[in-house]
């Protein structure tokens, strides 16, 4: 037997619920700030990543699913969906029309370790803002973030974090100082942290492996801000207080990937182990220059599907379940009669499952219970002589007869579609 490769699954009919609500919630919540989906390929050149992600990064060191076409052109999966959103926007000339607001959801790809909310496919929704240079446009992403967490459920399980990681002017100083430090306790780090000291020291600040104490002990970027850095900063907390969202300053937090600027933010949860973060964005406004294009301010953030389905309470993502069963006793004219109610009533909108392979009513009943339908519409050969059903619902066990004219109404009205008056 063939099996699924390590570290992807399929998602069965009884989840898929699950997902068509969260992204049915994300689609409503973006539209909401006027965002608009943007499909990128799910390949792309490797030096799309290694440009935009960083050389240093994990990503492209060790995660990156790399493969030479027939062409000899090497590729890649996308790793995740900024990078190939500024190529969209840099390739389609969009800084002719700002500000250029696009969300994104789908697969991605990391060669990592399987863990709790995270495969080898995973899947992210997000979204990028090109234009505004502003905290207002940061404060608004938070607000967007922390809207969609509210409307699937789980914004009390969750935290937003805020940190500063400074600009050019004052990110270098900061590195100077911070890797003179390290090179103080180089000793006590830990392996990762040793080799990452000479290219990327700010990675530290958010190592797993690190002792608190120590961490705790290092210069921080907070200290270091420029004066317009510390304005951003501090502009955006006063935004966030306005809309009384709920926040804390993390000092230790730093983005994986080269491009943040100034803002990073990250919404994490309790429960998942130490990847806890269930979305994380920031500002990147030197990425599009960077990747050839004109230079723009940018801000956007990314959600983990997996893990953002772990949080969900169960009610929310209950499985797609038809609004009625349809269990017809007998063949010929009853079948025919079956199959004509099933086409009026899904005409009329409502989700129908009707048992199409025959048995007795005793096996076609544990199917309609099977289905989770709060109702059961019961065919057999007096009800298709009559053009009659007999309705039942499922979770009390009552039954009445009624004409098919008047089927449609009842189902509505039960399932709290319609008012009595208007579907008698």
């Amino acid at each position: 037997m063939i099996q699924t490769v390590r570290g992807v699954r399929d998602i069965p009919p009884e989840e898929s619920g699950r997902w068509l609500f969260l992204e049915a919630c994300a689609r409503r919540v973006f539209a909401q700030y006027g965002y608009r989906e943007l499909r990128t390929p799910i390949f792309e050149r490797v030096e799309l990543f290694s440009r935009a992600v960083g050389e240093t990064s994990d990503i492209v060191e060790k995660e990156m699913y790399v493969f030479e076409d027939r062409g000899g052109d090497a590729l890649c999966l996308r790793p995740e969906g900024t990078a190939s959103t500024v190529r969209s926007f840099i390739e389609t000339s969009r800084q002719r029309s700002l500000p250029w607001r696009v969300c994104y959801m789908g697969p991605m790809f990391r060669y990592e370790r399987p863990q709790k909310g995270r495969f080898r496919q995973f899947h992210q929704l997000g979204c990028e803002l090109f234009g505004p240079e502003g905290p207002l446009a940061d404060a608004e992403m938070m607000a967007l973030v922390l809207r969609l967490l509210q409307e699937i459920g789980i914004q009390s399980a969750v935290t937003l974090e805020i940190n500063s990681l400074g600009c050019p002017v004052c990110r270098g100083p900061y590195r100077e100082k911070l890797t003179a430090h390290l090179e103080s306790v180089h000793d006590r780090l830990c392996g990762n942290c040793q080799r990452r000291l000479t290219r990327n020291p700010l990675r530290v600040l958010d190592c797993k492996e690190e002792d608190p104490a120590l961490l705790r002990d290092m210069p921080q970027m907070r200290d270091h801000l420029c004066a317009g850095c510390e304005a951003h900063f501090q502009g955006l907390v006063g935004h966030l207080e306005r809309l009384r969202l709920p926040y804390r300053i993390n000092p230790l937090m730093v983005r994986g990937l080269d491009y943040y600027h100034r803002t990073a933010f990250e919404a994490v949860a309790e429960g998942l182990g130490s990847q806890n973060a269930v979305a994380a964005g920031g500002r990147y406004d030197g990425l599009v220059a960077e990747m050839g294009g004109v230079a723009t301010p940018a801000v956007g953030f990314a959600m983990g599907m997996e893990r953002l389905l772990l949080l969900m309470d169960a009610q929310l993502g209950a499985p797609i379940r038809p609004d009625l069963y349809l269990v017809v006793a007998g063949d010929g004219p009853v079948e025919a009669y079956g199959l004509e109610l099933a086409e009026t009533m899904r005409s009329a909108g409502l989700t129908v499952e009707m048992h199409l392979t025959g048995g007795g009513m005793k096996s076609q009943m544990k199917h309609a219970g099977r289905s989770l339908a709060p109702l059961a519409v019961i065919l057999g050969q007096q009800e298709a002589e009559a053009r009659t059903v007999t309705l039942k619902r499922m979770e009390t066990g009552e039954q009445e007869g009624l004409s098919a004219e008047r089927l449609i109404g009842r189902v509505l009205t039960l399932l709290g579609r319609t008012d009595a008056s208007s579907a008698e």
